[in-house]
């Protein structure tokens, strides 16, 4: 007589499977989320740069007026406004508050002489340029 508790041949084999391929799913799971960190992905989840959109009004041989046309408010203490990959110093650009709204206008201060120039408006925290255009400096 053959004992009741004592399972069959073909159910034995069910608890390890499953077990082996949970193992091998949190194995990749795990392997996933570390190499993301690793390799510096996740640093950069939460740092995106503000939509928004730019014209120039106006430039002259000292300042350059600068219009917000659209997008996010933009807090200016995380703006850096750059002329052909120099950052002015923020004494010499400086905003005239803390919020950026669409329709306000900006005068910057550059000491740049008469030319061509490429003025970049860029978000610090992100590290991204969110505005970039050409300006003619005219002669004073």
């Amino acid at each position: 007589m053959k004992p009741r508790n004592q399972s069959n041949a073909d159910d034995r084999a069910v608890s390890p499977v499953i077990g082996v391929i949970l193992m091998v799913a949190i194995t990749v799971i795990l392997a996933a989320v570390i190499g993301t960190f690793v390799l510096g992905l996740g640093d950069q989840l939460g740092d995106s740069a503000p939509q928004a959109s730019f014209s120039v009004d106006e430039t002259t041989a000292t300042e350059v007026t600068i219009v917000k046309t659209g997008g996010e408010t933009l807090d200016t203490n995380d703006l850096t406004l750059s002329v052909n990959g120099n950052r002015i110093a923020d004494s010499t650009a400086s905003f005239s508050g803390n919020d950026w709204e669409s329709g306000g206008s900006e005068a910057l201060t550059h000491d740049q002489s008469e030319g061509e120039y490429t003025l970049r408006l860029i978000h610090d925290p992100s590290g991204n340029a969110i505005y970039e255009t050409t300006i003619e400096v005219p002669a004073p």
